[in-house]
């Protein structure tokens, strides 16, 4: 990324998406933050809008903002030019191949190779985003991207909220509180799976919403 192109990602998450996730959505931390300070990490969350990817990187401090790459679908982000770039440029993916006709280097390589180079990837386990405020099933892909970087650590992040105000398939953005839920880091283990699956539901009972919600 050049440094022009930096400087516009630094700006665009600077001036108006902070703003926006503050001010519009609205944050409420079930916890204390518990966020990398630097790379290489891997960040997995649940996944219920595109808003997901935004408000993550929100959470981080402008600093490291250089180094954090959502991993995301080529075939979604990459088949219109100016999407593209922004995706690859402000947004800042590292775009896999979903299908394994077109795949010509492996996912978990792909995002193993950022890791080593001190990248902070934001990774969804269930892959694609589920129904509003529903986990759908986690894929292995996070357990063997671990097991390739048993040294980087793992933050596990539940969000609660974003399924309303962006759910799938929705353009308008609906202004509505987003619930937060941060847990310890994790390494690979043998038993990593059913850890993160278990650490991802007992984040999901601990939000605790007010009775209108």
């Amino acid at each position: 990324m050049n440094m022009i192109n930096r400087a516009l990602r630094w700006l665009f998450f600077a001036i108006i998406i902070k703003p926006i996730v503050k001010l519009v959505i609205g944050l409420r931390y079930q916890n204390k933050p518990i966020l990398p300070e630097d790379g290489p990490a891997l960040i997995i969350a649940n996944h219920n809008s595109h808003l997901d990817t935004m408000v993550l990187i929100s959470l981080l401090p402008l600093k490291v903002l250089h180094k954090v790459q959502p991993v995301a679908a080529a075939d979604y982000f990459l088949k219109n030019k100016f999407i593209a770039w922004f995706a690859l440029n402000i947004i800042g993916i590292l775009p896999i191949e979903r299908q394994s006709e077109r795949q010509t280097r492996s996912p978990v390589e792909q995002c193993a190779e950022a890791l080593q180079q001190g990248k902070i990837l934001i990774f969804f386990p269930e892959g694609s985003r589920g129904q509003p405020e529903t986990m759908s099933e986690l894929k292995y892909g996070v357990v063997k991207l671990a097991e390739k970087c048993p040294q980087v650590p793992l933050y596990p992040i539940y969000m609660h909220g974003l399924g309303k105000s962006l759910p799938k398939g929705d353009a308008l953005l609906v202004p509505f509180f987003c619930d937060v839920v941060f847990s310890e880091p994790m390494h690979f283990q043998p038993n990593l799976f059913d850890q993160v699956k278990a650490r991802f539901e007992q984040m999901q009972s601990s939000v605790k919403l007010p009775k209108w919600d």
